[in-house]
This record gives C-alpha cells, structure tokens and sequence, in this order.
C-alpha cells in the first residue's frame, strides 16, 4: 500500500529508536506493563509517534488492565488501517497509521467491556506520543 509518508528502512532507522523500529516498522510488541501511557490518565491527543499522526484521544482510552494503553475508538476512523493478522497462530485484526503504515497494535471485539462501542484497540505505548491538553 501506498502511504502519504514513505521512507526507506534506513530513513526510519535514522529517526526512530532501535525499540522504537522494531514495534513500528516490525510489528513488534512491547512488554506489556512497561509502556510509558500504560495508566496515563492525563487529557490529551495520542500522536503516531513515527509521522505525528492524530491518532486517539485520551477522552477514548479505557482502563482495560490488559498491560498495553486501550482505547474505544480511534479519533478519526481515517486514521488507522486495519489489517488481518494471522500471525502466532491467531487470527487478529492489526491496527496501523494510516499515514505512514506504522504497526501500532491490534484491535479486539466483543470482550464484554462497558465501552461505547465494545471494542479494545490494544495499543503499544512506544508507538504513541502523548500532547497534553
């Protein structure tokens, strides 16, 4: 797919983290309980970390104790691309900015949390940068 943002690997590699790269551009995860918005409740918009991207609202994010940042909704549907992933030997749907195509977690349905729309976007908090309001 053709992104807005298109860099090479080694564009990425020059502007991003080795731990930052690897979630992003890998699909990687990070520990879960590790992550810096794990518990964040501070106001705010969450930022693709990789093309600044608008991604979520903090008005979104859930306390789903799943150990990675969760969010009901995405702010802009336009903003994430989701994607099936068989990989692990599961099937999940991936979520990516879609912007750039960053890997940014996977999105679960139908897990009886009292949200708005029942779903869980389980989010890596490396893959996120939070603007205070």
């Amino acid at each position: 797919m053709a992104y807005e943002v298109n860099k090479s690997d080694e564009e990425w590699r020059a502007e991003l983290s080795p731990e930052e790269f690897h979630v992003l551009r890998q699909a990687g995860t990070e520990a879960p309980y590790k992550g810096e918005y794990t518990d964040t409740e501070t106001e705010g918009v969450y930022h693709c970390r990789a093309c600044g991207t608008e991604l979520f609202r903090s008005s979104e994010k859930f306390h789903s104790h799943c150990g990675w940042p969760s969010f009901f909704d995405p702010a802009d549907s336009d903003a994430v691309e989701l994607i099936t992933d068989n990989s692990h030997g599961m099937a999940r749907t991936e979520v990516r900015c879609a912007t750039c195509g960053s890997h940014l977690g996977h999105v679960f349905s139908g897990e009886g949390y009292p949200t708005p729309t029942d779903q869980r976007y389980c989010i890596n908090s490396i893959s996120l940068t939070l603007e205070p309001k």
